[in-house]
C-alpha cells in the first residue's frame, strides 16, 4: 500500500522530515518491489520503525518503509528455542508473542516500544556483564539490498557477515526476517535501592560482576543513587509482582505525571531544579518484586526527552561519571533527568558499541523542550577521553571520520554496505556523515 507523505517525527521531537511517499509493504516480495521501485526513480528508502532513535537513522526523505504489517512469528523451534520473527515486529508484542513456545529475550534494555529490527539495528542493549545487546541474539536475517535482491545471512550462509548484518545501521539494506536464539521464559527478583552515591561508583566493578544485572540512575544534585539490581529465577520460581496501584502510583503518578511537572517548572525556572531533584530523592522508596522478565526489565515513558549515550571500557566507568559529575557542578548546570548507567558484556559484532571489550555505559538526558546542545557537547567531550563510542540511536557529533578510529572493523563494515548497497539507496545524512560517502556514489 501507497500512501502520500505526511510530515513524520520521532519520538524524541529532534527529527522531522516530509517523504515523497510512505509505503506499506505486508510481505518480503512488497519490500523488494518498493526498493525496486525507489532505485529506478531515482529516490533513496529507509524502513523505519518506531521512531524511538534520537539522531536521524531513520529519516526518509525520499520513501519510508512502514513494516507494521511484516511482522509477528514466521517460524518458531521450542526445541532449540530459536524463533524467527517478521523485521516490524514490536518489542511490546515479543511477551504475547512467545508465551506459546516458553521462550523470552535473554535480556532487554527499559524500553519496549521499538521494532525488533529498528532495536537490533542501532545497537540497544540492557545491562548485565554477562550478556549482550540483543543483537547479539541473532543467529539469522534476511535482507533485501540495495538492488532488490534478498539476501540470507546466517550460520550456513554467509556467516562471515553476520557480526555485520547484526548491527547494520539500516545501511546495508531493509531487513525482513529475523532469527533469535531466544532462553526459556524466566523470572526476575528486581531489588531496588536509594544509596550513596559515592558507595555505588566505589564499588562499580564489584557490583555489576557480582549481579546478573546492575544499574544505577542518579539525579544531578543530590548525593544518592537509585540502584537496581536483578536476579535471574526459573520460570516456575515464585512470583510477587508489583500491585497494580503500587505501580500505578510509582511508575505512573510519580515517574510520569509528577514528574513531567517538575520538568515543565525547570524549564522556566531552572534554579528550581536542585530542589526538586532532592525531593524526588525522598519520594522514591525501596522496592523489592519478582515477576516475569519483560515486566521487569522494561518500564513505560511518557516524558518526553533528548539522550546521548556513551560505551566506555567497563572500569572508565568512576572516572568518566566523575568527570560529568564535577562538569555539572563547575558550570552551574541545571538538570532534572537523572544519568542512567549499565553494563554489557563484550561481543563480536563490527559496530556494536561493546565490540571486543566489556563496556560500561553512560546516558545523559535533558527534557525535550530544553537545549542540549552545552550539556552534550561537553558530556562527548568527556566520553572522547575515555574511548567512548556514541549509541547509534542517541545525539552525538562523531564523524566516519572520528568514528574510524574507534572501530577496528570499520571499514570492513564499509565495504560490505558497497557491496550491498551500491547505489546508495539507502543512504540519509545522517548515514552519510557516520559512514562516509562511497567514491563512486553522488555526494549530492
Amino acid at each position: 500500500m501507497t500512501a502520500t507523505g505526511a510530515t513524520w517525527r520521532n519520538w524524541g521531537r529532534t527529527e522531522s522530515v516530509r517523504p515523497v511517499r510512505v509505503e506499506r509493504p505486508d510481505s518480503t516480495g512488497a519490500v523488494q518491489r518498493a526498493v525496486t521501485a525507489a532505485a529506478a526513480s531515482g529516490l533513496r528508502i529507509k524502513p523505519v520503525g518506531a521512531g524511538h532513535s534520537f539522531t536521524g537513522i531513520a529519516v526518509a526523505p525520499g520513501v519510508q518503509l512502514d513494516l507494521a504489517d511484516v511482522s509477528g512469528v514466521i517460524a518458531a523451534d521450542p526445541a532449540t528455542g530459536r524463533v524467527t520473527l517478521g523485521a516490524g515486529t514490536r518489542l511490546y508484542d515479543l511477551p504475547r508473542l512467545l508465551a506459546p513456545y516458553g521462550l523470552a529475550l535473554q535480556n532487554m534494555g527499559d524500553i519496549d516500544q521499538q521494532t525488533i529490527a529498528g532495536a537490533t539495528s542501532t545497537g540497544t542493549h540492557g545491562t548485565g556483564l554477562g550478556f549482550g545487546g540483543l543483537a547479539t541474539q541473532i543467529v539469522a536475517a534476511k535482507l533485501v539490498t540495495g538492488t532488490g535482491e534478498l539476501v540470507e545471512v546466517s550460520e550456513t550462509s554467509r556467516p562471515e557477515l553476520l557480526p555485520a548484518v547484526r548491527v547494520g545501521l539500516g545501511a546495508l539494506g531493509v531487513l525482513v526476517e529475523v532469527t533469535l536464539q531466544l532462553v526459556p521464559a524466566f523470572v526476575l527478583h528486581a531489588v531496588e535501592r536509594v544509596e550513596p552515591l559515592d558507595a555505588v561508583l566505589g564499588r562499580w566493578t564489584e557490583r555489576v560482576a557480582g549481579a546478573d544485572h546492575f544499574e544505577f540512575y542518579w539525579f544531578p544534585h543530590t548525593g544518592t543513587a537509585m540502584t537496581k539490581t536483578n536476579t535471574r529465577l526459573p520460570g516456575d520460581a515464585p512470583r510477587d509482582p508489583l500491585g497494580r496501584v503500587s505501580r500505578w502510583v510509582d511508575d505512573e503518578l510519580l515517574a510520569n505525571g509528577l514528574y513531567r511537572g517538575i520538568c515543565a517548572l525547570g524549564k522556566v525556572a531552572p534554579s528550581t531544579t536542585p530542589f526538586f531533584a532532592r525531593q524526588l530523592d525522598r519520594f522514591t522508596g525501596d522496592r523489592d518484586f519478582s515477576d516475569f522478565s519483560p515486566a521487569v526489565f522494561t518500564t513505560n515513558r511518557t516524558v518526553r526527552f533528548r539522550e546521548m549515550e556513551y560505551a566506555v571500557p567497563l572500569e572508565a566507568v568512576p572516572s568518566a561519571f566523575g568527570a560529568v559529575r564535577s562538569l555539572i557542578e563547575r558550570k552551574g548546570l541545571r538538570v532534572s533527568f537523572p544519568l542512567e548507567v549499565r553494563a554489557a558484556a563484550a561481543d563480536e559484532n563490527w559496530l556494536s558499541t561493546a565490540y571486543g571489550r566489556d563496556t560500561g555505559y553512560i546516558a545523559v538526558h535533558r527534557y525535550f523542550r530544553e537545549d542540549p546542545t552545552e550539556y552534550f557537547t561537553e558530556v562527548e567531550a568527556i566520553m572522547d577521553d575515555h574511548g567512548g563510542r556514541p549509541h547509534w540511536g542517541k545525539m552525538h557529533t562523531q564523524t566516519d571520520a572520528t568514528l574510524r578510529e574507534k572501530y577496528p572493523r570499520f571499514d570492513d563494515f564499509v565495504a560490505v554496505r558497497d557491496e550491498f548497497d551500491p547505489e546508495g539507496v539507502f543512504r540519509n545524512p545522517y548515514l552519510d556523515r557516520v559512514l562516509g560517502v562511497r567514491a563512486s556514489v553522488d555526494a549530492a
